[in-house]
């Protein structure tokens, strides 16, 4: 089956009262074959929580939210087919893994797009708007956590400009585990993105 084109989907902030798709759509993420490596969360657990986390989850992330945006693509029929939530980390707190933040960063998580959608393009639009998102919040950089048996990611994120920080994290419940940190530099005046090293872990 081909994809369907990009442009055929809508970008857009999830609203504090889509809270219910917001839940169907993170089910069909834990539901991947390679979910296991790509979120920290299971289907079996979040497919019992009430659904007073799904409002307040939503909530947080929603259109006027401050401190975090989810982007959700919808697609012609209204249907949602892929989103990217990006969370603010304040340079001098600690993130929630307990590491200190060393700067005003962006850190993409939740990266989901449903199977027919895939290499359409679709992913680079979600980060796209996630990431532009952040640059007007003032963040320094941008960063997400990937594991490295996680190809098809990690090919998408090289390729979007993200690098390897050099830092390492421990795989939360599976510390003999390590995932890595990419990163992306906030755009200079030239519009170029600049030079990117080691900072703050999750």
């Amino acid at each position: 089956m081909s994809a369907m084109p990009s442009e055929d989907c809508v970008i857009r902030p999830v609203r504090a009262r889509e809270w219910s798709a917001v839940r169907e759509l993170r089910l069909a993420a834990l539901r991947d074959p390679v979910a296991h490596l790509a979120f920290l969360d299971t289907y079996q657990d979040a497919v019992t929580r009430p659904d007073a986390y799904w409002r307040q989850r939503t909530e947080n992330a929603a259109e006027g939210a401050g401190g975090a945006r989810q982007f959700v693509a919808e697609a012609g029929d209204g249907s949602w087919v892929g989103t990217v939530a990006v969370l603010i980390e304040e340079a001098g707190t600690t993130d929630w893994a307990g590491f200190p933040v060393e700067r005003r960063q962006g850190h993409l998580v939740g990266v989901y797009v449903a199977p027919g959608h895939r290499g359409s393009g679709l992913t680079k639009a979600l980060f796209d708007a996630a990431l532009e998102w952040a640059w007007g919040r003032g963040t320094e950089r941008v960063r997400l956590i990937v594991h490295p048996e996680n190809a098809r990611a990690l090919g998408f994120y090289r390729k979007a400009g993200f690098v390897e920080s050099g830092v390492s994290v421990p795989l939360a419940g599976r510390p003999d585990e390590r995932e890595l940190e990419m990163v992306v530099e906030r755009p200079q005046a030239d519009g170029a993105w600049g030079p990117v090293g080691p900072g703050g872990q999750r």
